[in-house]
């Protein structure tokens, strides 16, 4: 028998997991009572936990994999300069550098690119090299923070911090929000052409797009049944897919996604800093405005903050902060976010449930900073880059940095484990589920 027939029998048995198939479980989870998921926003591994002590952070980047090169793959001499933001010298060096040294965390940085195409340009093939000049943010890509002076970094150090933790698809928030919901990327296969973007024969861009040439949407659309602005017109028509909501109600698992400002929003009185594209369960049918899934398991951070003080939550927990509180850059400022989650987590360890929890504390996306770790390959949606996640629990292993590789969908992978859920699909099938960052046994 040839090596190439012995390579290919063995990627029969690897990857041809049926999907439909119930993960096995691990021993223990079933210690687990409630699993909560804080979901913030935009920021590489890198840019907050580079200088964690024990990781893989900037002091292990190999010098290839720092310098940034133009698109013609010159290195550059000198960063480009930070586009309207007189607080970073024009003069930067071609290396990371500490943003606090010249904007405190506490102050508001501006916005980066994270597409879904100028992403994987970004990455330029795991050299991890063209971040600045794949961007509107020139050398501001290239910046992290002291992360040992914000409030989540003292949890990182009791508990449990993962650096091979990977956002699930490439580019922004719009499609990793869809991944943690149902590890799949929206179709849109009747999109106006004027929405789709379009490739050369090579598959480089030639014109950014919301929508993949193919019908699948990447980019920011917004949930078409609402809730969304009144003038908005990129909407994505109601999804049909599986979630891992589904999986949890057809399974009698009791489960709510919250959201800071959601209440107002479904009232037509968004925050201006509510985020719609957030909310990725507004996007499916079986979650349309009226119906009682929606009643059920879309909520409020009011009813959150009550569930903590009354010891009274759902298996299962989503929470996604209001915008302002979300750490994104451009319209939040990184300390405020820190603060707020800081202050959850207390309320959460002097609660009722604390004893059985599993809280992950985790980003959507990179938010446009480098990071020098590649990501693995596995699909045309991803992994993207490196992100923070912190595992909270008291069956967290204590002061730990967990190497092993995750994705979005290893939290899907836990949640499947624990309450005997079929799979979604082939990624969270094969995911590693995060029990390697816990002791239940």
């Amino acid at each position: 028998m040839s090596f190439r027939c012995c390579l290919s029998i063995l990627s029969l048995v690897l990857f041809c997991i049926p999907v439909s198939a119930a993960p096995k479980s691990s021993r223990g989870l079933d210690k687990i009572g409630h699993i909560v998921v804080i979901y913030l926003e935009n920021h590489s591994f890198d840019s907050l936990y580079g200088l964690f002590p024990g990781a893989d952070g900037i002091d292990r980047a190999k010098p290839e994999n720092v310098k940034q090169v133009d698109l013609n793959g010159q290195v550059y001499a000198k960063l480009p300069p930070v586009p309207k933001d007189l607080r970073f010298p024009e003069d930067l060096p071609n290396q990371p550098f500490l943003i606090d040294r010249y904007v405190p965390a506490d102050q508001k940085i501006g916005d980066l690119t994270h597409s879904f195409y100028q992403h994987q340009r970004q990455i330029n093939g795991g050299k991890m090299n063209r971040f600045a000049a794949v961007s509107e943010a020139g050398g501001q890509v290239m910046g992290h923070y002291d992360g040992s002076r914000l409030p989540l970094w003292r949890y990182a150090q009791r508990y449990t911090l993962a650096d091979r933790f990977f956002q699930a698809a490439f580019g922004g928030s719009f499609l990793n929000h869809q991944w943690l919901a149902c590890a799949c990327t929206p179709r849109y296969e009747q999109a106006p052409q004027e929405w789709r973007a379009k490739l050369d024969d090579q598959g480089e861009l030639l014109k950014e797009g919301s929508v993949t040439p193919d019908g699948f949407a990447v980019n920011t659309l917004l949930p078409a049944q609402g809730p969304h602005p009144s003038e908005a017109k990129k909407l994505l028509p109601p999804q049909s897919q599986p979630t891992l909501g589904d999986r949890l109600s057809d399974k009698s698992v009791d489960w709510a996604w919250y959201s800071g400002g959601w209440n107002d929003a479904v009232a037509g009185n968004p925050d201006p800093s509510f985020q719609f594209h957030h909310q990725p369960y507004a996007y499916y049918q079986r979650y349309a405005p009226g119906s009682e899934e929606r009643r059920r398991h879309l909520k409020d951070e009011a009813d959150f903050l009550a569930g903590i003080e009354q010891g009274k939550l759902p298996p299962v927990v989503f929470y996604k902060p209001l915008g302002a509180l979300n750490e994104h850059p451009g319209y939040a400022d990184l300390l405020s976010g820190e603060q707020h989650v800081a202050e959850i987590l207390d309320r959460l360890e002097h609660s009722k449930l604390w004893k059985d929890a599993v809280i992950i504390v985790t980003y959507d996306e990179y938010g446009g900073f480098w990071d020098h770790v590649a990501p693995p390959t596995i699909d045309r949606w991803g992994p993207g880059s490196r992100i923070p996640a912190i595992i909270i629990s008291p069956f967290a292993k204590r002061g730990f940095v967990d190497h092993t590789p995750y994705d979005t969908t290893s939290i899907l992978k836990l949640i499947e484990t624990r309450f005997h859920l079929e799979a979604l699909g082939e990624r969270d099938a094969q995911a590693n589920s995060l029990t390697n960052a816990l002791q239940l046994r």
